[in-house]
């Protein structure tokens, strides 16, 4: 066969295989395996779940893997209380290139009663284009495309034409406990070409979204504990000193008043020429609330402020009982708190910071506690990496349109599990969009988004076969 004739024939393939992704969609298979993950109820945050998260592996996961003949086994996680884990693998060739693959099965708090009418967290209900239940965007839908895209290339070539490795953990919502110490004992188990992996959501809904890692993420509390019990703020007030207010002045020391960062050490030095200019022009806000103007820090674009600059919140704040307020001076005050920051900033030294600059502010009473053991490092890979430019180059050829590059999603993921310790390339290729709601009550994914994720994996994968890898 003349190399002409060659492109054609793979060409066809290429097109037979996002046929068969297409068609998965249309005739309600699609929708009948997202119904079946999100009725397990997986919940890592809930101890009392426990029995959902290895159910999830050995019911859904596995399998869905079986079927494509990986070899899968299920570990016991290396923390106490952490939840399992499963590998699974495909090896064809130890010459050919191999690419791990990474999802999680397990949600976060489902809030149920907080849904609308109509709507339950584990029962998946379909209106116009959105479909509902928890961990669909997050992260359910985005294995479930992933996973089913190798299936069909596998079904119409008989082969993939590289090896397969597959890591699902289920403990993601709660810090991805014990998932570093694994791949610090299992590197070989694990060893790859690179990480490709679906999680967060596209820029916009309607073009896909490539990130090569994540801002990280320290979860913190503010306490100001100054004795038990409340006091009468008749007989009290004036007198003793009431901790909402000495915290709520702790927390004005930490940013000003339109969220600008003022610890020193919190401000990054990593936004450089070239992250700027690969954030040029990216859009922001358009499946959420608006993007303010006068929020967060002077001088940058959005895009800047969300993937290239650090960013402090309060997520939680208590002093006395809110929903039913007494005269009297509270004795705790308490603020749930997280950063959100950018490769530069060390994890390590977050919390000393902070405390050094509350200290020489004179706040010496308000104490720092961290929420969880381990921190979300910050991660990046050159959007001009080999694997990079294969992925994006096939995200056009499928869409006809280039995607969205980010350097790093402005959430976090345990993307340094994989860069770091497994010393990966990362590339990250979202299913979900902005306003999908994961986290809170209503969360859903599109069908329309779900459709092209699914042409999308099933392309790239066929390019991979294709190509024999970045270069080839």
């Amino acid at each position: 066969m003349d190399a002409a004739n060659t492109r054609q024939s793979k060409a066809g393939e290429r097109e037979a295989v996002i046929s068969r992704a297409e068609t998965y969609f249309d005739d309600g298979r699609f929708l009948a395996d997202l119904t079946r993950l999100v009725a397990i109820r997986s919940e890592s945050q809930d101890p009392s779940k426990a029995p959902f998260l290895m159910d999830y592996l050995t019911d859904a996961i596995e399998p869905m893997l079986r079927e494509m003949d990986f070899h899968t086994q299920i570990f016991d996680n290396p923390l106490p209380g952490g939840a399992p884990l499963l590998v699974g693998s495909r090896i064809e060739d130890p010459a050919l290139k191999t690419v791990l693959i990474y999802g999680h099965g397990d949600v976060c708090n489902p809030q149920e009663g907080a849904w609308r009418e109509g709507l339950s967290p584990f029962d998946v209900v379909v209106e116009g284009d959105r479909i509902y239940g928890r961990g669909t965007a997050d992260n359910k839908v985005q294995h479930l495309i992933n996973f089913r895209a190798l299936g069909f290339l596998l079904a119409e070539r008989g082969k993939l034409g590289f090896n397969v490795k597959v890591i699902v953990e289920m403990s993601e919502e709660t810090g991805s406990a014990g998932l570093r110490e694994f791949f610090r004992a299992n590197r070989e188990l694990l060893s790859a070409d690179v990480l490709i992996a679906s999680d967060g959501p596209r820029l916009q809904a309607d073009t896909a979204t490539v990130f090569m890692g994540s801002r990280g993420a320290l979860n913190f509390e503010l306490v100001a504990d100054f004795r038990p019990g409340a006091y009468h703020s008749g007989n009290f007030g004036g007198l003793i000193s009431d901790p909402a207010i000495v915290l709520l002045h702790a927390i004005a020391l930490i940013t000003d008043v339109r969220g600008q960062i003022r610890v020193p050490e919190w401000r990054p030095t990593s936004l450089t020429s070239d992250v700027r200019a690969a954030l040029a022009g990216l859009p922001m806000g358009s499946d959420g609330p608006p993007v303010e103007e006068n929020w967060g820090e002077e001088g940058l674009t959005p895009a800047e402020r969300a993937f290239g600059w650090n960013s402090f919140a309060v997520l939680a704040m208590t002093s006395g009982v809110p929903d039913c307020p007494v005269n009297a001076i509270s004795g705790v005050a308490r603020a749930t708190c997280q950063l959100r920051f950018v490769v530069g900033t060390e994890p390590e030294d977050i919390l000393p910071a902070l405390r050094r600059h509350l200290d020489s502010h004179g706040f010496e009473r308000v104490e720092l506690r961290a929420t969880r053991g381990e921190a979300f490092r910050a991660t990046r890979v050159s959007p001009d990496h080999p694997w990079v430019r294969l992925v994006t180059e096939s995200l056009e050829r499928t869409e006809g349109k280039p995607p969205h590059v980010l350097p790093n999603l402005a959430g976090s993921l345990p993307n340094d599990a994989f860069s770091e310790i497994l010393g990966l390339p990362t590339v990250w290729v979202p299913h979900s969009y902005g306003g999908c709601c994961q986290h809170a009550p209503n969360e859903h994914v599109l069908g329309s988004l779900s459709k092209s994720a699914l042409r999308n994996m099933a392309g790239i994968f066929a390019d991979i076969t294709e190509r024999g890898g970045p270069g080839e």
